[in-house]
């Protein structure tokens, strides 16, 4: 039944690379673009997690149980994790997923979220994870304080978040559609809404498999990698368990899902973002083990449960999101409308060349300082180089190269951050931008032309 972990893993991965379903981006997005639509994806993960977990207890197949609440462990945690999700460029189960995808980045948060969770449940670290932990209240779950069913939770919040998408779903259609990739089916990406659905039935998947194994959970990323860490620098046999499976899982299908859409390859930071996905990742491990759990932890198990721990992480984690948000995600270069004449470049109507760092197995990012920030290409045409800016970064510059152009101006944005395959689109379709040119260039590498109205 271990293997069942691995599967379940697998499938997650992909499902969560396919829809670019990151918890970070969703909390982000309401700081940074004023915008509540990625949350809703979040609520249908809760809402489908919290029918389907409803239902097996119903049944006696699972028999979930929340500890006591730990107010202070739980608010410091989630606000230590916030901060750390948003330099590590995503969050726990992002970091693996985005591992998959090649980004070198996510490998650095990675291994300094392993293994600093490591020391905090069982190692150096572990008193300070305890004298946290230890002050709680007797207090679980909203339903059990309130005395009735947690099913009035889980329907209530079924028909709100239903409300939501419907929504979001006809203010976009009235819109107009965002612009999308043209490529095969197998190639594109999943709706987000239908990631966010996809997930939530997993979780709950999740639940008698896991316990089939004498683990009394469902989804979770951050003990998991703690044992799967501590079981790399130990060889102890009892930290290979189910759970350890399904992070390895979480990289594999991603792996495989990244690979076969061509947007798989090897993505080398800059210093700056190396620096800053290691002491991310640190404290994401810190932060979780404190809290109790991460976004999936928390932001998706224990809210379906409805317990205070569940809501309370989820929202101090997005006060810590929004904190860093504020702090670091500033654009990386000029974006100011360069003064001098126009730089000689091929024709935009040209067939594009394909670049050498897009092909590659491995991305060498140098750029020359003529190609650094915004440049003149043609009359009223500018480009932007992106590439190797991890998200949010190539959607913030060019949010800010586009505030200083006039109307009718183009903004030409070179970027291989896969989740702006969606996210600079959306912001187009969002303001009201035109996309004249969307194209892929070679492995994990997109140029989009977008037109200031």
């Amino acid at each position: 039944m271990l293997l069942s972990g691995l599967a379940v893993g697998i499938v997650l991965g992909a499902v969560m690379q396919r829809g670019r379903f990151c918890v970070t981006g969703m909390l982000r997005d309401i700081v940074t673009l004023k915008s509540w639509r990625g949350i809703v994806a979040l609520l249908i993960v809760i809402s489908v997690h919290a029918v389907g977990i409803a239902a097996l207890t119903s049944a006696g197949i699972i028999t979930p149980k929340v500890s006591d609440f730990a107010p202070a462990a739980v608010m410091i945690g989630s606000l230590v994790f916030g901060v750390g999700i948003v330099l590590a460029g995503g969050c726990a189960s992002g970091t693996w997923y985005r591992s998959g995808e090649g980004l070198v980045g996510s490998w650095l948060a990675l291994v300094g979220y392993g293994l600093s969770a490591a020391a905090m449940k069982r190692g150096p670290l572990a008193s300070t994870h305890e004298a946290l932990a230890n002050r709680t209240v007797k207090m679980t779950t909203l339903p059990e304080t309130l005395g009735i069913s947690v099913w009035w939770f889980a329907l209530g919040l079924s028909a709100l978040t239903i409300y939501l998408v419907n929504f979001y779903l006809q203010r976009d259609n009235m819109r107009g559609s965002k612009v999308r990739l043209e490529q095969p089916w197998w190639a594109r990406s999943l709706h987000l809404y239908t990631a966010g659905a996809l997930v939530g039935i997993i979780g709950v998947i999740a639940w008698p498999l896991s316990a089939a194994t004498g683990r009394n959970s469902g989804l979770g990323i951050t003990t998991p990698s703690a044992d799967l860490f501590s079981y790399l620098t130990t060889g102890n046999l009892k930290f290979l368990n189910w759970g350890t499976l399904l992070v390895l899982g979480i990289l594999v299908g991603s792996y495989l899902a990244a690979k076969a859409a061509g947007e798989f390859r090897v993505r080398l930071p800059d210093a700056v973002q190396a620096q800053r996905s290691v002491i991310g990742g640190v404290m994401m491990g810190v932060g979780a083990s404190w809290a109790g759990g991460c976004t999936v932890g928390n932001g998706m198990v224990q809210t379906s449960l409805f317990s205070y721990q569940g809501w309370v992480a989820l929202l101090f984690t997005g006060l810590g999101v929004a904190l860093a948000a504020k702090v670091f995600l500033k654009p990386t270069q000029n974006t100011e409308v360069p003064t001098s004449a126009p730089v000689a470049e091929p024709s935009l109507t040209a067939e594009p060349k394909e670049f050498a760092f897009a092909t590659a197995p491995v991305a060498l990012k140098v750029r020359t300082e003529q190609q650094q920030g915004l440049r003149q290409i043609a009359p009223a045409t500018y480009a932007l180089d992106t590439l190797g800016a991890v998200c949010p970064f190539p959607l913030v510059d060019a949010r800010a190269a586009m505030s200083n152009l006039q109307s009718g101006d183009s903004l030409v944005i070179d970027f291989d951050c896969t989740q702006a395959t969606e996210t600079i689109p959306q912001w187009a379709s969002d303001e009201g931008y035109a996309v004249t040119d969307f194209r892929r260039q070679g492995n994990a590498g997109w140029q989009i032309t977008v037109r200031k109205s």
